[in-house]
């Protein structure tokens, strides 16, 4: 009779256990076996350092990362994140469902867990050219699958507002399959809001004040306080934690990839422990919170659960020793452990060069409307500026006043031109095909010479940012749907940061010139904005005109 070795792992790891179920600390030895935790025991030895649940995001578009799923995976970890949920909305618009897959198998490469949503604004309105359509049918088949947890943020609160059928429809799916709905409704208040959640949405992360959150938490919703590269609405919502603990998640929502090096969740955490917080309901924002909301196969430091979690040195500095995920050490002081092999490169872009004359504005009236960005803010204003004389429009950069352009990337078509205040270039121009939500190239520029320059480049790389400066022009290519790299998040970053700081030499002074350009095509988040076919006013939600009319 033939014998067999059969050697069962045990791992033994003990620390300070922040126990989100009883609410206490104490020092343990947990004993982990085949990726589940067998036993949690308590011990007498005194231990230095913290053993709590993996953090979660509980909403986040990787591609805001510039990165694969793999890729922002590596970076992740060493931040203690054991899981994201993400909404891959901003691939979609630009490759449909097979954009959605690419995501999901990327994904399956590495230890870090997803859980998709399928995106429900696919194109986000009908007012921009999209990359691709994914209709009531085409969220279906997503939604069927057990894979895809949620249907993403419902941003056309328009749509279900007003009852449009396609809306409606899309909704109704995510209902029958058991599915959460994620919110997208920034500042909506009053009978509105109550019909939106009333459909069956049951979050929103674009809350900016307090009385909005406690509104919308009154009526049942789930608050994602957001910490991201753009829109950061931490201070103003903070407060939440400690009085709704039980409605609150925390999230990244868009994080750019030199913020992905320094912090994730874990350093949200530690900032509002030091601020007073309590760390049960902050760490329970992280774990328990979207685990019960989502359904997701997290463990949360129980017998029997999956050894997901993470040992830190202190919760005031939420730096990061382990990261385990399904018993599975993937994070030892500094080093990751296991390796990403890459992506192979897909795209969508099939747009010819642009030339100065397509930039020529003919005056009309004296007055045009103008953009107004803010340092921070995914919100603009509105401007009424008088113009002079002259038969054609032209940028006055002692005023602040710019053009941006918005280039169709599908298909060959003229640009929408349109003016902007807020960025205070003195000279040069800078594009990017990352323009939220349908990612066409956008650009600002001081000269029609200088903009031209830089939106071809980023047609010449087939997506990617630039910076033009007479004959000085700089570019990154990203080579994923335009959108994302297959490069390191250290690589991307270095890139990212080496451009902007070009941008910022120019004379801007926003504090990520890039990212506010992004989200200047952003048709869904107030007052103005300007998409492929020209300007648009959110309020209104519907087109308007360069030129205001003569009374």
């Amino acid at each position: 009779m033939e014998h067999v070795l059969v050697i069962i792992f045990k791992m033994l790891i003990k620390g300070q256990l922040i126990d989100i179920h009883k609410r206490e600390i104490y020092p343990v030895g947990i004993e982990v076996k085949d990726g589940i935790i067998l036993r949690i025991d308590r011990i007498r030895d005194v231990q230095k350092n913290y053993i709590m649940p993996g953090l979660i995001d509980s909403h986040i578009h990787i591609e805001s990362s510039m990165l694969t799923p793999g890729a922002f995976a590596t970076a992740a970890v060493g931040h203690g994140t054991i899981g994201v949920v993400a909404d891959p909305h901003e691939i979609a618009n630009v490759m449909g469902i097979s954009g959605v897959r690419f995501m999901m198998e990327d994904a399956s490469k590495v230890p870090l867990k997803f859980w998709f949503g399928a995106p429900s604004c696919v194109p986000a309105t009908i007012y921009e050219t999209s990359g691709a359509t994914i209709d009531a049918s085409g969220t279906e088949e997503l939604l069927k699958n057990p894979e895809i947890k949620f249907l993403s943020e419902m941003m056309n609160f328009p749509g279900v507002i007003y009852d449009d059928p396609i809306v409606l429809e899309k909704i109704k799916i995510a209902k029958k399959c058991n599915k959460p709905i994620d919110g997208h409704a920034p500042g909506l208040r009053g009978d509105l809001l109550k019909k939106y959640v009333n459909s069956g949405i049951s979050t929103d992360h674009e809350c900016s004040t307090l009385d909005e959150a406690l509104e919308k938490i009154g009526l049942g919703m789930k608050i994602l306080i957001r910490e991201g590269s753009a829109a950061r609405n931490l201070n103003s919502l903070k407060s939440l934690v400690n009085t709704n603990p039980d409605m609150i998640m925390l999230c990244c929502d868009d994080i750019h990839p030199e913020m992905l090096l320094k912090r994730h969740i874990n350093k949200l955490i530690s900032a509002l422990f030091n601020d007073g917080f309590d760390v049960f309901n902050l760490v329970r924002a992280a774990t328990i919170n979207p685990v019960i909301h989502y359904g997701l196969d997290a463990g949360l430091l129980r017998v029997g659960d999956k050894a997901d979690f993470i040992v830190v040195d202190d919760v005031s500095k939420m730096n990061i020793i382990e990261t385990w995920i399904n018993g599975e050490k993937v994070f030892d002081k500094g080093k990751v452990l296991f390796k990403y092999p890459g992506a192979k490169p897909m795209n969508n872009f099939n747009c010819t060069p642009i030339e100065m004359d397509d930039l020529v504005i003919e005056r009309k009236t004296d007055k045009i409307r103008v953009i107004k960005t803010f340092d921070g803010e995914l919100t603009t204003g509105e401007l009424i500026v008088e113009v002079g004389a002259s038969n054609f429009i032209s940028t006055d950069s002692k005023s602040d006043i710019l053009k941006i352009v918005v280039k169709d990337r599908y298909k060959n078509a003229l640009p929408a031109v349109g003016f902007i205040s807020g960025f205070g270039l003195k000279s040069g121009a800078f594009a990017s095909s990352i323009a939220h939500d349908s990612h066409n190239i956008i650009a600002v520029g001081v000269d029609d010479f200088d903009i031209v320059s830089a939106v071809n480049e980023v047609i010449r790389c087939k997506g990617g940012l630039s910076v033009a400066d007479g004959e000085d022009l700089d570019s990154m290519e990203l080579n994923i749907g335009g959108i994302i790299s297959d490069k390191s998040c250290s690589d991307v970053a270095a890139g990212y940061e080496f451009l902007s700081e070009k941008v910022k030499d120019l004379g801007c002074k926003l504090t990520a010139p890039f990212m506010t350009l992004s989200f200047m095509a952003l048709l869904v988040i107030p007052e103005l904005k300007i998409g492929d076919k020209g300007l648009f006013d959110v309020r209104k939600f519907e087109p308007v005109n360069l030129f205001v009319e003569r009374v």
